[in-house]
């Protein structure tokens, strides 16, 4: 592809925060990517910006955009974004880090270019590449539907500890699924008499981890969905233990596992993220276990302890710690690096979630990637146009596949 322009600008995310979007230009047309950015982040995450801010990151980006203008750079496979990479790391070398989000918009912005190079859209180049079987599977989406932790304001002075809890539905086709949490999470708003949403357009409450579980328990059994959370619980531990807010008290690591263990049992959750703080190897497994034993169906999924670094995956499938994890393309900020952790994932029989973060854009690449990497979830929230554009554009693929 003969690269006519590379434009970056700043725009603002889902929280009003500024992000990163790129503009790249060639005789195949324009295309535009733009990074998402997280509020809760893993310690092994790679830094989003340069740690002079965002601002310098663009400073940095226009001067590199420019070395781009006027090459003709051939990308056939995913591989070839290594011809992205080794310009990126000796600019780096000489200038200073550019930062996750930003290497990531920039290579989805080639990678849509390339695909339109091949007459194909984005989950197509890279379904060709990694996928297996004659046609993509559409994931089934994990939809956050009442809120709490670092992305809830409080209501009336509380909120729940845990961050996130989620209705995974079981459905034959993605559309369903979609239709079958919208409903469901509009029922949640009836149930909850909620007057709020939070910063991914999850409903705001002041109830306390087990009352929310007692309301998504009725909307399960009512639409039939699987229930789920994110307990994010790096964010609410310190100095060895983990503090409660909203009930007002403190559990060491052995009282956290069984407090797991009874809040999987006690309401049949299928999917359980981040249950222990993120260098907790040992409370990860002890929950899995538990699983096993009970001979549950439940996800002990990853993210804080993984931050899709294949490092960190490889630890925790030797471990026998997690048995699901979180993608998010950012958090380590290379394509490259996601089809290698995508690909021993499935060697080890882990099931995929590609998620997005909670201050989106309106860039919907990341369903194209759940599809074409062949991820198991694909998670979002229920409501918000920076959060429904990823559903839609799973469903447009889905009726393209399926013809």
């Amino acid at each position: 592809m003969f690269i006519k322009s590379v434009v970056p600008s700043m725009i603002h995310n889902s929280r009003g925060e500024k992000s990163i979007q790129i503009k790249l230009k060639t005789y195949e047309g324009s295309f535009t990517a733009s990074a998402p950015s997280g509020k809760s982040r893993g310690k092994n995450e790679v830094e989003p910006y340069n740690l002079q801010g965002i601002e310098k990151s663009y400073k940095l980006l226009r001067s590199l955009c420019e070395k781009f203008v006027g090459q003709n750079i051939s990308i056939k496979k995913i591989e070839d974004l290594k011809q992205i990479v080794e310009v990126v790391k000796k600019f780096e070398g000489k200038h200073g880090h550019l930062g996750g989000n930003v290497i990531y918009a920039l290579e989805t912005a080639f990678l849509k270019a390339a695909a339109s190079e091949k007459k194909q859209e984005l989950f197509e180049f890279i379904f060709d590449e990694v996928g297996e079987g004659m046609r993509p599977k559409m994931p089934m989406p994990v939809g956050n539907c009442i809120g709490g932790g670092l992305h809830s304001e409080k209501v009336h002075g509380k909120r729940p500890d845990f961050q996130e809890f989620l209705l995974i539905p079981q459905e034959k086709t993605f559309a369903r699924a979609v239709t079958v949490n919208i409903r469901a999470y509009d029922y949640a708003r009836r149930l909850l008499r909620a007057r709020g949403k939070n910063d991914e357009g999850a409903w705001r409450t002041d109830k306390t981890n087990e009352e929310v579980l007692d309301v998504l328990k009725q909307i399960s059994e009512r639409y039939g969905v699987r229930m789920g959370v994110d307990v994010a619980s790096s964010t609410f531990y310190e100095k060895g233990y983990y503090n409660y807010k909203n009930k007002d008290l403190i559990r060491d690591k052995i009282d956290q596992a069984d407090y797991m263990e009874k809040l999987i049992k006690k309401y049949g959750l299928f999917y359980v993220e981040d249950p222990m703080q993120e260098e907790d190897f040992g409370g990860f497994k002890e929950v899995l276990g538990f699983v096993k034993e009970y001979h549950s169906k439940a996800m002990v999924v990853g993210d804080d302890l993984t931050t899709t670094n294949l490092k960190q995956v490889r630890r925790a499938v030797a471990g026998g710690v997690i048995n699901a994890m979180i993608v998010k393309p950012n958090q380590i900020g290379s394509i490259l690096e996601v089809k290698q952790v995508v690909a021993f994932c499935k060697k080890h029989d882990i099931k995929i979630i590609f998620s997005h973060r909670s201050g989106e854009t309106m860039d919907d690449a990341l369903a194209d990637y759940a599809v074409g990497f062949g991820a198991d979830f694909l998670k979002t929230g229920i409501s918000g146009p920076e959060r429904l554009i990823k559903l839609k554009r799973v469903m447009d693929i889905e009726r393209k596949v399926r013809g």
